[in-house]
């Protein structure tokens, strides 16, 4: 596919959201929505009740939520029932990989593991074959606005070389670090939705996300 880009709303203003989202709506297909305890990353994000506000004011855009929590199995039910479209949680959270993906592709949503920086591309090939997408963190989690970790590179493309030696087809997803002048060296290593947060909701979101759109022409 042609990579997307999906803005992430850690990067918005707060006190501007709606109207935030409202001017980028018609160039995107994806609000990516970081969900961070206080445990699992030294943050506390978004509840359910915030990620179900977005769903209904924006029902036609597709709501990608990243648990970065401790205890997955119940953040799971509860984004679901909020609305979100696709559910990834941290292969380093739990054990029950497959249990949690099976049970988020049961009630129709897409189902995705993330991975933190310093997590082998190694560990997921047993999960491989339950996966819609794979999130790669090119940032270590819990803050929004850090710079690329030039080392997520080669494990883009070392997971884009294990997709097609097997045939797979989950989409790679890469969060952290994606800006304008390394946008494009990201999505030819393999990314296919690339995760844009301060890239896009610095200054004017619709200009922002029309330039990297422009990179990626």
């Amino acid at each position: 596919m042609r990579p997307v880009i999906a803005p992430s709303l850690l990067s918005a203003d707060p006190l501007s959201l709606y109207s935030q989202i409202e001017e980028i709506r018609g160039e995107t297909e994806i609000l990516h929505l970081d969900i961070m305890d206080g445990h699992f990353v030294p943050n506390i994000t978004f509840g359910p009740f915030f990620a179900g506000a977005i769903k209904e004011k924006f029902p036609d855009l597709i709501l990608d939520v990243h648990l970065m929590v401790t205890n997955p199995e119940k953040a799971i039910e509860w984004y679901m029932d909020s609305g979100a479209d696709w559910v990834s949680f941290h292969i380093e959270a739990t054990p029950h990989h497959h249990r949690y993906l099976s049970r988020i592709r049961e009630r129709g949503k897409k189902a995705g593991l993330a991975l933190n920086p310093s997590t082998p591309i190694c560990l997921l090939e047993p999960s491989l074959p339950f996966l819609d997408f794979v999130l790669l963190l090119t940032v270590n989690p819990g803050f929004g606005g850090q710079k690329f970790i030039k080392e997520g590179l080669e494990k883009i493309t070392r997971l884009k070389a294990l997709k097609q030696e097997k045939g797979y087809e989950f989409l790679i997803e890469v969060d952290g670090g994606v800006k304008k002048h390394n946008i494009k060296t990201i999505a030819r290593a393999g990314a296919e939705v690339l995760v844009a947060g301060s890239a896009v909701f610095s200054g004017e979101p619709l200009k922002n996300l029309l330039s990297l759109k422009e990179e990626l022409e």
